[in-house]
């Protein structure tokens, strides 16, 4: 079974009606990608903040499950967000190449362009996040693929 991911940049007050949403890109600004999991999201916050993977994935437990839909929500690292809208094209090629060498996404089957590609799409949405004081929010929906 697969997972639909969208990261979601949206107020705090806002995570019940995300969970909620059948398709939150369609109400927020969001990047979408199928397959992205909690072990994925984790990794990318670890490599974009250096912290260990284990102090990541203590960062990806849900904050609001739908009793409806099945769908639930995470809040990415701030942190993360703040450190992925600072990076130029360059350092963005080198997150590429760091994700793509992880067992998580290795094991996926991601190649260097298609990370290349999400995390520049990523970067465009911290900037118009954090430029409207917003915060990320990672949706998954085990059901929707």
């Amino acid at each position: 079974m697969g997972i639909l991911t969208q990261i979601v940049a949206a107020d705090e007050h806002e995570v019940e009606a995300i969970g909620e949403s059948l398709d939150p890109k369609s109400e927020w600004s969001a990047v979408e990608r199928r397959d992205i999991d909690i072990p994925k999201i984790a990794t990318l916050i670890s490599v974009l903040t250096g912290d260990l993977y284990d102090d990541s994935v203590v960062l990806c437990e849900p904050i609001y499950i739908s009793p409806a839909e099945g769908a639930f929500v995470l809040h990415f690292s701030d942190i993360a967000r703040e450190r992925l809208a600072e990076l130029e094209e360059e350092a963005i090629e080198i997150v590429a190449l760091e994700l793509a060498a992880t067992e998580e996404y290795e094991y996926a089957e991601w190649d260097h362009a298609e990370l290349f590609d999400w995390l520049i799409e990523l970067n465009e949405l911290a900037r118009t996040a954090g430029s409207e004081g917003q915060s990320f929010f990672v949706w998954m929906h085990p059901l929707r693929t």
